[in-house]
């Protein structure tokens, strides 16, 4: 771990830290030496002073601060750093140079919802990793998950991070910027394909089989670790074949794609790696190509909803996919896809759904049902 440097000869050994300097390494992990290692100088104003500060009203502070999901404190209540104090003066003058209101709290509430998410994940890694150095030390007798959540192994989590804080912040800086190229260069690529109803997309969801019965015969712990495996596995065939995951919902991973032979490779990918992985379910896969509507990070419209009813009634180990997807597999090779039955999907209507399978020969080999 990095250490704290010794003051020099005739300096004050306990100086106020500029928020504009590296923080000191923390010694220990209480609340007050962690504030003043991540944020600078401990929380010294209210309220009022901080927004007189940044030269806004109390009513846009209190906004700002609500954006990024901090409760709402009393009027008088010392809870600001100097930080905070820098953030609020930021977005005032974003407001100020004619950026709306509006769009600057969105864009609050668009990095708070990311980065707790982003801290709490982080935090979670680090307290794994050292109950797992604990564990194979020897020094406790409990299971590394169990050791995660003591006390001591907390604490050594709250002085890492702290000291981590510094070597990770680049690297959030450069990903983002690495992300928002990418975002960027999909909106321009997405402009003349965009009718007014949504952008062509191919959207899939991969889902656990037999979920409830799984949970029931899991400790939490190892159902964590079996939610978590999945998703790890599934983000990383998704992204290999230049597609999106979306979200994830526990028994469930929604990915996107702008072309049907990514779409195909991911969904016969995923069942594959998941039939090697005996800790994990079956899985089902459900496909669907159409408009969506992008907002928020998340995609909605008809072509979402048909994909997750296809889901829910694909087979075991299985992909199904509709018609307007497999028209575009159709002069595809690698690929092919059987017409089943017709099924009533809720909300949607009567469809005859198509399995996707790989053909590693010739594609006539298969008795296929042609597609409209």
């Amino acid at each position: 771990m990095p250490q704290a440097r010794p003051p020099a000869p005739g300096a004050d050994p306990h100086p106020e830290p500029d928020p504009g300097l590296d923080p000191p390494a923390v010694l220990d992990p209480n609340p007050d030496a962690l504030e003043r290692a991540l944020l600078g100088r401990p929380a010294s104003m209210g309220r009022r002073e901080v927004s007189r500060g940044a030269g806004v009203s109390i009513r846009s502070a209190r906004k700002f601060w609500h954006a990024l999901g901090f409760p709402l404190v009393g009027e008088e209540d010392a809870m600001f750093t100097e930080a905070d104090l820098e953030a609020l003066r930021q977005v005032a003058e974003l407001v100020r140079s004619g950026v709306p209101e509006e769009f600057a709290l969105s864009m609050a509430r668009a990095l708070a919802r990311t980065l707790d998410r982003l801290a709490i994940w982080q935090t979670q890694l680090v307290a794994e990793a050292i109950a797992e150095e604990v564990a194979e030390l020897g020094g406790d007798d409990r299971p590394a998950y169990d050791l995660a959540s003591s006390q001591p192994v907390l604490e050594e989590t709250a002085v890492r991070m702290a000291e981590l804080a510094d070597e990770l912040e680049p690297l959030l800086v450069y990903v983002w910027r690495r992300q928002l190229t990418a975002a960027i260069n999909r909106s321009l690529a997405d402009a003349p394909e965009a009718d007014g109803t949504g952008v062509p997309r191919v959207v899939g969801f991969a889902d656990l089989v037999n979920f409830t019965a799984v949970v029931r015969r899991l400790s939490e712990r190892e159902l964590a670790d079996m939610v978590q495996r999945f998703e790890i596995l599934a983000s990383d065939v998704v992204t290999a074949h230049g597609g999106r995951v979306v979200k994830t919902v526990g028994d469930e991973v929604m990915y996107l794609t702008g072309d049907a032979a990514p779409a195909a490779a991911i969904a016969l990918d995923l069942v594959e790696a998941m039939t090697e992985e005996p800790l994990l379910p079956e899985v089902r896969i459900g496909m669907a190509h159409g408009p969506v509507v992008s907002r928020l990070g998340d995609v909605f419209g008809t072509t979402v909803n048909r994909a997750s009813r296809l889901t829910a009634v694909a087979p075991s180990n299985g992909v199904f996919v509709d018609d307007s997807l497999a028209r575009q597999l159709a002069p595809l090779s690698g690929f092919t896809t059987i017409r089943t039955r017709q099924r009533s999907l809720r909300g949607i209507g009567t469809v005859t759904p198509s399995r996707l399978v790989r053909v590693t020969g010739v594609r006539d080999r298969i008795d296929v049902t042609a597609h409209p």
